[in-house]
């Protein structure tokens, strides 16, 4: 976060608008909107920036709000632009503006390392191209939790899996031309449908499974919800979700409440990404363990998709998120 430009921004704002150190904010209530269950771990990351912020003493407190309550997270990103909800734990759709798109490009990262030096540098390209868009919409980027490759959660074993032959099967997609893309690139029927509805179109068979989560998030809503059998371990793109909050909130707090917020948000993207990345292993046995079949591409096969993929997808990102963007996020591999 570029903390120093938001209190210089701050300091500003207070002289023009008081004399008196009246202008800050004492004791606010902030309410922090979350799409993850109930007892998930991204959940226990928002309770534990509640908790933190709340020991800091600065007059500040967080309402954590998870599991959809305030919103899809298709609908949460316009909520903090207009300044409607303070703050949000929530993956960025491209709903709002097409160029959000460029944050679900596929292989643009290999593996953890290059997840935690593109994804969660907040100096990288990555993220100073997210923070100039969402500049534009009053919405403040503190942090992003990348936790993993997502893959195909599916109801049987797709055909042709780790060819890119017909699957004989629709699978869900979030709202992205270029994820629609890439699965119908592999073989797959895409649906477009917001996250909140993969549940009910998958049990009555309106699709045959998901494109949407890490080993560790299926196993905690599909698996132990006896939803699934089979998980494809695309590793293509990543799961992502975004601490983000809204500059008119921003704009009332003091820079003792700042500087919590901002350590309390920046300590929990840092243990939530160590525990996805230390618990991924763990929770694909949890998977198996529980009945599912773990379908995994040899490094030949996953090197052709990258290949093709990437030959045939990224060419069609550019009339979506503009050249420049492109450009700018194979810079950030260099």
């Amino acid at each position: 976060m570029n903390f120093t430009k938001i209190s210089k921004v701050l300091t500003v704002a207070a002289l023009g608008t008081a004399l008196s150190t009246s202008a800050f904010a004492q004791d606010m209530k902030l309410r922090f909107a979350g799409t993850f269950p109930i007892d998930h771990q991204g959940t226990k990351m928002m309770e534990q920036v509640a908790a933190d912020v709340a020991a800091a003493d600065v007059g500040l407190t967080i309402e954590v709000f998870p599991a959809n309550q305030l919103g899809s997270g298709e609908a949460l990103f316009e909520d903090v632009a207009r300044g409607n909800i303070d703050m949000v734990s929530a993956f960025i759709y491209a709903d709002t503006d097409p160029r959000f798109d460029y944050l679900s490009m596929p292989f643009l990262v290999s593996g953890w390392d290059e997840m935690d030096s593109i994804m969660r540098n907040m100096d990288s390209e990555y993220n100073q191209v997210l923070q100039e868009i969402t500049d534009e919409y009053g919405v403040h980027i503190f942090a992003q939790n990348p936790e993993g490759f997502v893959g195909i959660v599916a109801t049987r074993e797709p055909d042709n899996w780790n060819t890119f032959e017909d699957k004989g099967m629709n699978i869900r997609v979030w709202s992205s031309p270029i994820v629609k893309g890439m699965v119908e690139t592999l073989g797959y029927k895409a649906t477009t449908m917001a996250w909140g509805d993969i549940f009910p179109a998958i049990q009555s068979g309106i699709v045959d499974g998901a494109i949407c989560c890490t080993k560790t998030a299926t196993y905690s809503i599909f698996a132990q919800s006896d939803v699934g059998t089979h998980f494809v371990e695309v590793n293509a793109i990543q799961e992502m979700t975004t601490y983000y909050a809204s500059q008119r909130t921003l704009d009332k707090l003091n820079e003792e409440q700042l500087a919590a917020l901002d350590a309390a948000l920046t300590k929990a993207s840092d243990d939530f990404f160590a525990y996805n990345r230390e618990n991924d292993a763990v929770f694909e046995e949890k998977l198996k363990e529980s009945g599912y079949t773990v379908l995994k591409y040899s490094p030949e096969e996953h090197a052709a998709m990258a290949a093709k993929v990437r030959e045939e997808i990224w060419p069609m990102m550019a009339d979506n998120v503009g050249q420049d963007i492109i450009d700018r996020m194979m810079q950030s591999k260099n």
